[in-house]
């Protein structure tokens, strides 16, 4: 299927689980083109953590494009996300951003708590997860050591920096997909990157790289954090019902689970 905007514009669908992303092609030029994403694109932009915003054009039917750079790259691979300095370079500039801060308050940014999060993780539950012994006792776990968080220490979060979202051009490192993006406490998405690409005893240094020192009550938290990003991708592959990655993501989980 093809679109056709303001008869310039030939849109070509990307295939993804969204339907939200096409190729946006004009005589020569070759865009990036997402619809109704986040209005924060432009700030990532100005920040150059992720690709330039070429335009955004508001369709008949209400929804918005938006436009970036088309770049020729590649994404990272599972087994290289926890070894790059600048995967931290680009999450340490997120979280500490004043003016992402506020660009994401002065357009309603919702802040996430842990509670919030679990919560949105057991709505709607699959059947193959709600019967599954050892899934259900890490559930468990998370509802009975829910950390603490204060929304006055939020930042700016991406909630879901999985390998798919990293794209290398020319040596330099851009995060995409920011549908999820919202204020939270940062271990999201630090817990994300650790639960799921980097042994336990590697947890230390990767946190001292950052800029946080690897304490006890720290580390409880980014446990918790981690148990649950591995749990939410185990549910969003089985309402895919991709059940091969399903069961990639719960030896993962097994692999760092305390019993």
């Amino acid at each position: 299927m093809q679109i056709r905007l303001d008869n310039e514009w030939q849109l070509q669908p990307l295939k993804g689980d969204t339907g939200k992303a096409f190729i946006g092609l004009r005589a020569q030029e070759k865009v990036f083109i997402k619809r109704n994403t986040t209005p924060m694109l432009a700030a990532l932009s100005k920040e150059g953590i992720t690709p330039k915003l070429v335009w955004t054009k508001r369709t008949g039917n209400g929804d918005t494009l938006t436009a970036q750079e088309w770049l020729e790259g590649r994404l990272l691979q599972a087994d290289e996300i926890g070894k790059r300095n600048d995967v931290i370079d680009v999450l340490y500039h997120l979280h500490h951003s004043p003016s992402l801060y506020d660009m994401l308050a002065k357009i309603g940014g919702k802040i996430c708590s842990p509670s919030d999060m679990l919560a949105a993780y057991e709505a709607n539950l699959p059947k193959e997860i709600a019967k599954n012994s050892f899934l259900n006792m890490v559930l468990n776990y998370l509802r009975q050591n829910i950390p603490a968080f204060q929304p006055k220490d939020a930042t700016v979060v991406h909630g879901d920096v999985n390998y798919r979202n990293w794209l290398v051009c020319q040596n330099y490192l851009y995060l995409v997909d920011w549908d999820s993006i919202m204020f939270a406490d940062p271990a999201v998405d630090i817990a994300t990157i650790l639960g799921h690409y980097l042994p336990l005893g590697n947890w230390s240094q990767w946190l001292l790289s950052y800029g946080v020192q690897p304490d006890g009550e720290y580390m409880e938290k980014l446990y918790w954090y981690a148990l649950l990003s591995i749990l939410q991708e185990v549910k969003k592959n089985v309402l895919k019902r991709d059940f091969v990655q399903t069961n990639r993501e719960i030896i993962q989980l097994k692999r760092i689970y305390r019993t």
